[in-house]
Formats: structure tokens, C-alpha cells, sequence
């Protein structure tokens, strides 16, 4: 009797947590809220990824563009800029809580956030912490979304955090959907991601 009461405490908790989750996001557009569910579940267990692409960045103090490779594994970053943008060549890497920026012939700097050390020493920020989700088509699980999604279900338009991400195309990589052509508006920047080789994978399988 106390197994069985145990477990369906257990179930309640479970569900009002995943109640807790889906209300972040406030679904519009013309797609099925069924189907953005389904989809998903077969990206969000991505979590290591090879990205081959280009960066493009406009602020009021700058434009440019750079050569973009991107690492993923688990927590762990690699993120490398090389062109103008990159004053060279620019790499990002750790997790955070442990951040390490290298910029070509300036040195090594480190930080406990991805965000604060670019805009130290860049004069520009990407929201790493967001970016591991938006990259995937994705938005990131612990703040509200606003989100529109496609005839496809997928997602065309996010707002979140203070930020505009529009999903403008994107392609079929081993059965799944994954963003190709990226817009993010945000903090003064317009940021255009275009994704040339996607590699995506779950740790494990």
C-alpha cells in the first residue's frame, strides 16, 4: 500500500512538472501543437553536435562576418570565429561557470559566463546559454517563449529573453529538421546564421 501511494505522489509530481514546462511556452501560428511536441522530443536529446557555417553581425559600432565552427558536447562548447569578425581568429570554449575566450594576438581570457567575457572583450555578446537551444530549433526550457510555428510545425518565430530569433529555412539531416538560415535581433545587434554542415548526435547512441 505505501509502494503503491509512493508511486502515484511520484506520477503527480512528475506531471505537474511537465505541466509547469509546456506552460513556458505560448504556441501561435499554423501549425499542429501535437506535431512541435513530437518534433521535439526527437531534437531536444541532441546534445553533441558538429556546425560548419557563417556568421554575420551588424551593430551601430560594427558589421562583419566570420567563418563559424561549433563544437558541442553535453555542457561543453567549442565555439571558433576566424575573418574580420573574429579579428583573426576568436575561439570560445568550456561551460559555464568556466569560460575561456582566445583572440588572436591578444591572449587568453577567462570568465564564469560565456556572455560577460565576450562583451568585455569584444564589444559584442551572443547569449550562449540561449543559443545551445535556438540552434536546435528550440526554446530554451527555462524561461517563458512566445513561438510560431510553421504549416510544418516547425518553429518560424521565437521572442524570448529579449530576443527575436527567425527560422528562415531549414534542411534534413539524417531524418530530422534542423535550422539552416537563422536571424536573431537582440541587445542592439542583427545576427544572420547560416549553416552550412550540420553533424548532430546523442551522446551514447
Amino acid at each position: 500500500m505505501r509502494r503503491s501511494s509512493f508511486f502515484v505522489l511520484s506520477l503527480l509530481i512528475m506531471l505537474s512538472g511537465c505541466s509547469q514546462f509546456a506552460s513556458k511556452e505560448q504556441l501561435g501560428g499554423s501549425g499542429q501543437a501535437d506535431s512541435w511536441q513530437s518534433h521535439k522530443q526527437q531534437i531536444a536529446p541532441l546534445d553533441a553536435w558538429q556546425i560548419s557555417g557563417k556568421l554575420g553581425i551588424r551593430s551601430e559600432q560594427q558589421s562583419g562576418s566570420a567563418v563559424l565552427f561549433w563544437l558541442q558536447r553535453q555542457d561543453y562548447f567549442d565555439i571558433r570565429l576566424s575573418g574580420p569578425l573574429g579579428q583573426g581568429s576568436t575561439r570560445l570554449t568550456g561551460r559555464q561557470g568556466a569560460v575561456s575566450l582566445d583572440i588572436a594576438s591578444r591572449g587568453t581570457f577567462q570568465a564564469q559566463s560565456a556572455e560577460a567575457l565576450m562583451q568585455q572583450q569584444l564589444g559584442w555578446s551572443l547569449p550562449v546559454s540561449n543559443l545551445l537551444w535556438w540552434v536546435r530549433g528550440l526554446p530554451a526550457p527555462y524561461s517563458k517563449s512566445q513561438l510560431q510555428l510553421d504549416s510544418n510545425s516547425l518553429l518560424t518565430e521565437l521572442k524570448q529573453d529579449q530576443w527575436l530569433i527567425e527560422y528562415l529555412s531549414y534542411r534534413t539531416e539524417n531524418g530530422l529538421q534542423l535550422p539552416e538560415r537563422i536571424k536573431l535581433s537582440g541587445a542592439g545587434l542583427n545576427i544572420t546564421l547560416v549553416i552550412k554542415e550540420w553533424q548532430a548526435r546523442q551522446l551514447g547512441q
